[in-house]
């Protein structure tokens, strides 16, 4: 598939042979979207939801349906499957390609009504279950370059659900494809689709040997021609404050408010540096997320971002300190900060062999397309994978503005990704 730039940023449409897979990546996502999978961190359950189950399910029957091989639903809520090689050679690696089914608990995910902006012409994108939300090319400039293409966003009530289901129709169109032309050389195929990635356990179960894969690829990116292999550091951090509760009239010298402690504890942070709404770029941040609590206890969740080791540890260098800081202001009150490891920035690992990233540059360049190399202020399933020693780039989807009501994406940068799929099962084969 080509697809070529001009000068003004803007994209022509898809050349004819990305046309095929259009149709098949249309049907397929808006189907999963429909299927509501978002995740919930406070549930200890494998998936956190049982609703995952309902999508995981189906695609284990569409992959079987296809003729893909040791299709399983593990206990742990991964599908995996596999597409036996058709290269000649017996040392070609296997190549793995992921998605996660799960949506974020930011933003409903229920009862979302896909919409299908046919040959986007550049006009202001109205949702009509919510007025308000309104996409245009200033608050969204990607949309700049996708004029002639199909742009799909939900209809304002909920988010799209492109996060990512975007990566899983690419992934079985993807499938679709190398199973039925047998003349395309590969070597095997795994696919993984995994739950819980918006919480942070999306591979938490998953084994090396179960994915049983030499490189991996998740479909968990951006912009069209994305590839990354930097991402954040991350760490969890949970505040719990215990206070002393009394009922209020007779309060006076021994009531301790944790809900107050809370709020000091707040202020006590930067309000103009170090959030996530006051950086960009290379800064990491501290993020409070969820506040919690009554007069007896409060909790605070927060998480912890940067690219570098020693930035995370700053932040949590500081955290530690605020709350050593209000714990001595009321000893009465019991103040705990408790951080815990998420991942860590790939870039640590496949920065020592480079060939994985190499390999997917240039597939998205036989796609016609200019690799696009940034560090995301994010994580994926991969950075876990990369840390225990699969090499797990990541690749573009086509999603914008994720987590949110005005989620969009185009139909023609989700083939412009199948198509860089299929060139890299076959760069791998070809031992490029």
């Amino acid at each position: 598939m080509k697809s070529n730039q001009t000068t003004d940023g803007s994209r022509t449409a898809a050349a004819p042979e990305a046309t095929m897979y259009l149709e098949e990546l249309e049907e397929r996502f808006l189907r999963y979207v429909r299927i509501d999978t978002q995740s919930a961190e406070d549930s200890n359950e494998i998936p956190s939801t049982s609703r995952q189950l309902d999508l995981l399910r189906l695609l284990q029957r569409e992959l079987e349906a296809l003729g893909a091989s040791d299709v399983v639903l593990t206990d742990y809520g991964c599908v995996l499957a596999t597409i036996p090689a058709t290269a000649p050679a017996s040392d070609v690696p296997t190549v793995a390609f992921l998605a996660h089914v799960d949506t974020a608990p930011a933003f409903s995910g229920t009862n979302v009504q896909p919409i299908v902006h046919r040959n986007y012409a550049g006009a202001p994108i109205l949702l009509p279950d919510d007025p308000d939300q309104v996409l245009t090319v200033e608050s969204a400039p990607e949309l700049k370059s996708k004029l002639g293409e199909d742009v799909v966003t939900a209809s304002g009530a909920t988010l799209l659900g492109a996060d990512d289901k975007a990566g899983v129709a690419i992934i079985m169109v993807l499938a679709s494809r190398l199973l039925s032309d047998l003349s395309i050389p590969h070597g095997d195929i795994r696919i993984c689709f995994t739950p819980d990635e918006e919480v942070g356990r999306g591979v938490e179960n998953l084994t090396l040997d179960d994915l049983g894969a030499s490189v991996a690829y998740t479909l968990d990116g951006g912009p069209s021609g994305e590839v990354t292999y930097e991402t954040f550091s991350a760490d969890r951090t949970l505040v719990r404050i215990t206070g002393v509760s009394i009922h209020p009239g007779l309060a006076q010298g021994e009531m301790v408010n944790a809900l107050h402690l809370a709020a000091k504890l707040i202020n006590m942070l930067p309000q103009s540096k170090r959030t996530p709404e006051t950086t960009s770029g290379r800064e990491g941040f501290i993020h409070l997320y969820r506040l919690s609590g009554t007069v007896a206890q409060a909790e605070l969740h927060f998480i912890l971002r940067d690219f570098e080791l020693d930035g995370l540890q700053a932040h949590a260098d500081l955290l530690r300190t605020v709350c050593d800081a209000l714990q001595a202001t009321e000893p009465q009150a019991k103040v705990e900060c408790t951080i815990a490891k998420q991942y860590r920035n790939m870039r640590y690992w496949l920065e020592e062999d480079m060939r994985p990233v190499e390999l997917a540059m240039e597939a998205i360049r036989q796609a016609g397309i200019t690799p696009v190399v940034n560090p995301i202020r994010g994580g994926t399933d991969g950075s876990r994978l990369t840390e225990r020693g699969l090499p797990t780039p990541n690749l573009f989807t086509g999603m914008q503005n994720v987590h949110g009501p005005l989620e969009w994406v185009s139909l023609q940068d989700m083939a412009r990704a199948t198509q860089v799929c299929l060139n890299l099962a076959q760069l791998w084969a070809a031992g490029e």
